[in-house]
């Protein structure tokens, strides 16, 4: 396996009314940042906001104007009313990169036969990767599994690497 370039740079956002209003500590987020680190990432977070599209797109531009490779996003992905992280992405996405979303829920459905129901998106905004994942330490196990292999030629590529 290849190394992440030097400097890579994560941004994780969690996305969840309650742990933003401190009725519950944010596991997944935390879980998040952590395993991004133990991949190599510089990381900043997590940014805990509450299931908001403004205050989502607001964490979001502001991680792709700050020059982040990667940005994760853990909550809001589900089908209550209240699970609006996708609409903020999309709003920030350039271009949709659906494989790497579908590849997530393939994962965790064996184990999880909900993970299907996720709507996370994952795409490209300027030079950032931005991936959705589920609110749940499972979801971010699953999500990292997946990821964690693939980040160094996604990093390179988006640098402007060769493929």
């Amino acid at each position: 396996m290849s190394e992440l370039p030097a400097g890579a740079r994560a941004v994780v956002v969690t996305a969840s009314n309650r742990a933003s209003a401190g009725v519950y500590e944010d596991r997944s987020g935390q879980m998040l940042a952590e395993g991004l680190r133990g991949l190599g990432f510089a990381v900043e977070g997590p940014h805990v906001r509450p299931d908001d599209v403004a205050a989502l797109v607001a964490v979001l531009r502001a991680a792709v104007a700050g020059g982040a490779d990667v940005v994760l996003t853990t909550g809001g992905t589900g089908l209550t009313p209240t699970d609006v992280t996708p609409e903020a992405t999309r709003q920030v996405i350039e271009r949709e990169a659906p494989g790497i979303a579908d590849a997530v829920r393939r994962y965790g459905e064996p184990k999880v036969p909900t993970a299907v129901l996720s709507r996370g998106l994952a795409g490209t905004a300027g030079r950032t990767l931005i991936v959705n994942l589920p609110g749940s330490t499972g979801g971010v196990r699953d999500g990292l599994a997946v990821l964690g292999p693939l980040f160094p030629h996604i990093v390179s590529q988006l640098r402007g690497g060769d493929h």
